[in-house]
């Protein structure tokens, strides 16, 4: 697959991702988050199990099927760590200043892991071409910071939102390190599992009557919202498994973060009548940056 095809997937997976998010939000104010979660990777994991039973045949949907690493069976916790970390900084210094503290996450854990070549990622060295893009994007995520609501500095939320962006990306450079032992599909329907049974356990334990009391709102809500977060997650996922460990971490991070932002200040503007300039030049700096470091990469080859 060319270079070019997998920044796209990136690119397209971050606006997705947005559409995601909204929905998974709009989901869970009609019960909560715990149960928005159990319905989404319910309906993930059956559709991803349908797909191997009916490709079950076919090498590509199959999959290798080599033995993996036990860590990597338990992937999927990490989705019930990131979304109480949202649900928590989102509340506590908005939506915008949560995911420009999550961007960074994401941008500064990749560019370790491409420095590094840590958990299985191409290592790759920096230039003086590459530190100005990267200079560029770390512009960008400082004005995408400018949009934060309230205007009270809350350090330990900021760096919470940014663990969440850490985590996040670990999880994706795992599950694609999964899927090159068991296939894209596979590895995508073992952290659908593991993401379902963490949830499960963490809010029938802690949160156990409203659980149980948002479940029987299930069949009041419409169809199309039950099931649009667990189909687009199982989108994501997959994509997100062929690409990270085809191009740089960094790359996968920057176009997944700034295009998730485009994709947001569209949803924004169209749908709640909402715009934050700071966020459409954070995200356009973003891409400008990531621009040269492609740049610096092609020349250097």
């Amino acid at each position: 697959m060319h270079l070019t095809l997998y920044l796209a997937l990136s690119a397209l997976s971050g606006m997705v991702i947005a559409v995601m998010v909204v929905a998974n939000t709009l989901l869970g104010q009609a019960t909560t988050m715990g149960v928005s979660l159990i319905i989404n990777h319910t309906i993930g994991l059956v559709l991803l199990s349908a797909i191997l039973l009916v490709g079950r045949k076919r090498p590509a949907i199959r999959g290798p099927g080599k033995p993996a690493p036990w860590y990597l069976y338990f992937n999927g916790l990490f989705g019930v760590a990131i979304l109480n970390i949202n649900y928590v900084t989102i509340i506590s210094i908005g939506a915008s200043l949560a995911m420009a503290a999550a961007v960074f996450g994401q941008a500064a854990s990749s560019l370790i892991f491409d420095l590094t070549g840590w958990m299985g990622i191409k290592k790759r060295t920096l230039n003086p071409t590459k530190v100005v893009s990267l200079a560029v994007c770390a512009l960008g995520i400082v004005i995408m910071a400018q949009s934060g609501e309230g205007g009270s500095f809350k350090v330990g939320y900021i760096l919470l939102s940014a663990l969440a962006g850490v985590l996040t990306m670990t999880q994706m450079i795992l599950n694609s390190t999964f899927a090159v032992y068991k296939g894209p599909i596979r590895a995508a329907q073992q952290n659908f599992i593991g993401g379902l049974g963490a949830g499960l356990l963490f809010y029938l334990l802690l949160q156990r009557e409203e659980t149980i009391e948002a479940i029987g709102k299930i069949p009041t809500i419409s169809p199309l919202l039950l099931v649009t977060g667990g189909l687009l997650a199982v989108f994501v996922v997959v994509t997100t498994s062929y690409v990270v460990v085809k191009i740089p971490a960094v790359y996968s991070a920057l176009l997944l973060s700034a295009f998730q932002v485009l994709m947001s200040l569209v949803i924004d503007t169209f749908f709640f009548d909402a715009f934050a300039l700071p966020l459409l030049l954070g995200a356009l700096l973003m891409l400008f940056g990531m621009g040269g470091n492609l740049y610096s990469d092609t020349t250097s080859a």
